[in-house]
């Protein structure tokens, strides 16, 4: 018999990508995995928001969330910003956190081509 643990099926639960409809803001690239003994299931997840100041904001709120149960455990891999133009089916992910540093912006770029099949997604190193 296959038993999955609770961590791993909060994780199959866990959108890989989550961002505002349009515009530019600030994004983090988490890390969640398991807390669980013998379990070392983990997802990287894409979080990008408007409404944060600081990409701080977006890895507390979503952390906070996530590891409230006690299962799962949150990192922050990185920061950037999203340009999401949504009439012109364009994702573009760029730039840095001073907080975090930069993301891996081609792991999060795979994410959101997942999420936004049929939009052009690209990234640069470039900018701020």
């Amino acid at each position: 018999m296959c038993t999955q643990t609770r961590a791993a099926a909060l994780m199959a639960n866990i959108p890989e990508a989550d961002i505002d409809p349009s515009g530019v803001f600030k994004y983090v690239l988490i890390r969640v995995h398991s807390r669980e003994e013998g379990d070392d299931s983990e997802v990287d997840i894409v979080r990008g928001y408007g409404w944060a100041s600081y990409h701080a904001d977006i890895y507390d709120k979503v952390s906070e969330e996530l590891e409230k149960g006690g299962v799962l455990d949150c990192e922050c891999l990185g920061g950037g910003r999203i340009k999401h133009d949504p009439e012109a089916k364009k994702i573009h992910v760029y730039g840095y956190s001073q907080g975090f540093g930069r993301a891996n912006h081609g792991v999060a770029t795979e994410k959101l081509k997942a999420r936004f099949p049929g939009y052009e997604v690209t990234w640069a190193n470039e900018g701020y």
